[in-house]
């Protein structure tokens, strides 16, 4: 409790059947991980090789302490680099003390690292790489959410996770990546309990804007436990209000952006599945209507083989449930707390 303390102080049939209901794209319109408009351009430059559009637009989001919107596009970045890399070869060979271009080498070395059975000591000789990124602009939290993720992967104990974090969030409070890494590390899974990762996201989201990223952090901790088969089983009634408390934080997220928003995309992909979880199928089905075309690989790919079928199998359940009034699992659909 010392430590995750230590963490919460600094940052405080349906399917192909016609008859769509009004606001749901067909399944052929929608998109897994589809780029906005500011990422495309890059992406297509990369695919033909040229790596100026990636580094002018992760230039103008270090430039603009637009911490946020550049830890999402390095991620989409690193997800094209882990096939087609020769971009970023050219790219470090032309500015190889560039502070971009050693964000976007440290996590492509993270990502390839973690795929292998053999991580822990793969994560160790890429170490450097990590520092290297931290250093190069003392301003980024970005490298930093990397080191949270190293830390994690190389079994650091928490004294360590404890020093990067307080760097992390000297940076940016309330910086969406870094509080997931640290809600990882706190796992059941890994280093903590299921009971860590609400008191910790929580305790995040209180401190938090409401319309920050970071009110999804309690929706991410349901999502873990939902996950966790044994756990689901031995749940209290607490852990069950919790779940059901973190979703109706994150309608509330949700609901300050406009439908069909991709900037909120993945946390109403995440919302929708934990909603369907919890039997709470006709407000599935209002953040399904939300995402419109957005399908996100998280956290569809964490509970299929096919994420994009995953997302479009979990909409026309929740279309079908709605339709028949039939709850699904968790609390019923007809809870006393709301009127349908």
């Amino acid at each position: 409790m010392a430590f995750l303390r230590a963490l919460l102080n600094p940052a405080r049939a349906f399917r192909y059947g016609p008859g769509l209901p009004a606001g749901l794209p067909a399944d052929d319109a929608v998109l897994l991980d589809a780029p906005d408009g500011r990422l495309s351009p890059a992406l297509v430059a990369a695919a033909l090789g040229e790596y100026e559009p990636a580094a002018k637009l992760l230039a103008t989001t270090r430039d603009a302490a637009e911490w946020e919107t550049r830890d999402r596009c390095l991620s989409r970045l690193v997800v094209f680099a882990r096939n087609r890399d020769g971009w970023l070869t050219d790219w470090l060979a032309a500015a190889p003390r560039d502070p971009d271009a050693l964000l976007v080498k440290a996590e492509l070395a993270v990502h390839r690292a973690w795929e292998s059975p053999a991580h822990a000591e793969l994560l160790r000789e890429v170490a450097p790489l990590i520092t290297a990124a931290t250093e190069a602009d003392p301003r980024d939290p970005v490298p930093w959410r990397l080191a949270l993720d190293h830390a994690r992967g190389t079994h650091a104990p928490h004294t360590v996770f404890e020093a990067l974090w307080e760097q992390a969030v000297r940076r940016s409070a309330h910086h969406y990546g870094c509080h997931v890494a640290a809600l990882q590390y706190l796992s059941a899974a890994w280093y903590g309990s299921h009971r860590e990762c609400f008191d910790f996201a929580e305790r995040a989201a209180e401190d938090a804007a409401s319309d920050s990223l970071v009110q999804a952090l309690p929706v991410r901790a349901a999502f873990a436990l939902l996950c966790d088969e044994g756990a689901v089983v031995r749940a209290t009634s607490v852990l069950e209000d919790r779940i059901d408390a973190a979703a109706d934080l994150a309608i509330g997220l949700s609901a300050r952006f406009a439908a069909g928003d991709p900037w909120p995309a993945e946390v109403r992909n995440l919302l929708a599945h934990v909603l369907g979880a919890r039997g709470r199928s006709d407000e599935a089905l209002e953040q399904f209507r939300l995402i419109g075309a957005h399908a996100t690989s998280f956290p569809w790919a964490s509970v299929s083989d096919d994420a994009l079928g995953g997302f479009l199998d979990a909409r026309a359940d929740a279309r079908l449930r709605v339709a028949s009034w039939k709850p699904s699992r968790g609390r019923p659909e007809h809870d006393g707390r709301r009127g349908h």
